[in-house]
């Protein structure tokens, strides 16, 4: 049973919600760094948690909707890459007006993206990450997703993967967050119709969308593969699919393709390749590792949904590719 918390147990928790203590801010919800005393068992005593608090703004379209979306697909989903949910508000606030909140773990080391694309603190810039570090993110995502499709109670459909909603732990593990888009699939019947319905708009973010959500197709499991693809080929050549160069005509799996094989290390990370690695003898070893893993994002990242991988053989490959780098 989730514990419960008042209006006034968050703002306390945060300050109040202050600017000081604002960790990230989207379309629908804006999230603060707190510190929540509750129980984590019925006899224990109060215990301080830090936790991400994420206040959503119910003045924008759409804000009550991505709540009670994100709500329901908690319920279900346990799983070590997923972000846990601590618990949930919906009350009002002191000035009578309604309010809404999710209340998570705080994840130490931000998202992905920051790190991804070396964005800089307030004080320093951030460490590139390893071929390790990158390789492990990437099996943590494919094994959330594959148990999103395939595992858990409902099946979920999380229908907004790109780095931003990919939060690091401590040891650099991946979690994915923000569920506000995601689509429960609970049984068969409820499946076919989601499957035979178009979208009335496009679910996910610009440069992650698959072309058949574009085009007004359904949402499906194959949509999220198409994501992962792309962030997989984002992860390991250091390429946002949104930069300028990118366009209709030439996107990054057509950047990645067109270099593939022969010439796909001219097109990975320069941070990657640091002069400790250049002079070892494990250079060819992990040349033949990153052919692998662009390998597995452009079979992931096809155009037509039935040439992509599914998520349980996505997640397979990648770890066999640990495990023969590793060795």
């Amino acid at each position: 049973m989730l514990p419960k918390v008042s209006y006034s147990d968050l703002a306390e928790a945060t300050g109040a919600f202050p600017a000081s203590n604002l960790i990230g801010a989207g379309k629908y919800s804006r999230v603060y760094k707190g510190v929540l005393l509750f129980k984590e068992e019925e006899n224990s005593n109060k215990e301080a948690h830090t936790v991400a608090v994420k206040v959503f703004n119910l003045q924008q379209l759409g804000s009550s909707k991505s709540f009670m979306a994100e709500c329901e697909a908690l319920r279900f989903i346990r799983h070590r890459h997923l972000i846990r949910n601590i618990t949930c508000c919906s009350t009002i606030d002191y000035s009578g007006n309604d309010f809404k909140a999710l209340v998570f773990d705080y994840i130490p080391n931000g998202n992905l993206h920051r790190w991804l694309h070396h964005e800089k603190d307030d004080h320093e810039p951030l460490s590139p990450l390893s071929l390790t570090q990158r390789l492990n993110i990437a099996i943590g995502i494919a094994d959330a997703l594959d148990y999103l499709h395939h595992n858990c109670q409902s099946s979920v459909i999380y229908c907004d993967l790109k780095p931003s909603n990919i939060l690091l732990r401590e040891d650099f593990s991946a979690c994915i967050s923000d569920f506000g888009l995601a689509k429960l699939l609970p049984d068969p019947i409820t499946k076919s119709l989601v499957e035979s319905e178009s979208s009335i708009r496009i679910r996910g973010s610009i440069g992650y969308v698959p072309p058949e959500y574009r085009e007004g197709g359904p949402v499906s499991t194959t949509g999220d593969i198409y994501s992962f693809g792309v962030l997989l080929l984002e992860l390991f050549t250091g390429r946002n699919p949104t930069e300028y160069m990118f366009n209709n005509w030439l996107t990054l799996y057509n950047f990645v393709q067109l270099a593939f094989p022969e010439q796909v290390m001219d097109i990975i990370d320069p941070n990657l390749f640091t002069v400790s690695v250049m002079e070892s003898n494990a250079f060819n070893k992990m040349c033949e590792c990153l052919v692998s893993i662009i390998n597995v994002g452009l079979t992931c990242s096809k155009q037509s949904p039935v040439e992509r991988l599914s998520m349980e053989h996505a997640a397979i490959e990648l770890h066999k590719i640990k495990d023969g780098y590793a060795r």
